[in-house]
């Protein structure tokens, strides 16, 4: 007796098949050595849910300055409130101070 009939004694009959040596080498090449593999594919759609995440907030940022928009433009004295707490505009004949917070330590 040779030993390679002691070798394929010991070998199961699948790992022989030719069919299943393809689809075996067919999926180790999808999983880890092509451009696109299970990594690369992970990745691409950890970043396309930060992306979506990302879409969400600002279509929620434009909404609520658009809301904002319209709130000031429907009103000049809102429209002048914004414009002195936020630019700190003052009329001609005012004066105006900054009070700023203590720095913290």
């Amino acid at each position: 007796m040779s030993w390679t009939t002691s070798i394929n004694n010991k070998v199961p009959k699948f790992l022989k098949n030719k069919f299943f040596i393809a689809f075996a080498a067919f999926i180790i090449w999808i999983a880890f050595l092509d451009k696109t593999n299970l990594m690369s594919q992970y990745q691409f759609q950890s970043e396309v849910n930060k992306l979506e995440n990302q879409k969400a907030f600002f279509i929620q940022e434009i909404k609520q300055t658009r809301e904002e928009q319209q709130e000031l433009l429907s009103s000049p004295e809102k429209l002048e409130k914004f414009a002195r707490e936020k630019y700190y505009m003052k009329k001609d004949n005012e004066d105006l101070f900054i009070i700023a917070p203590a720095p913290k330590q």
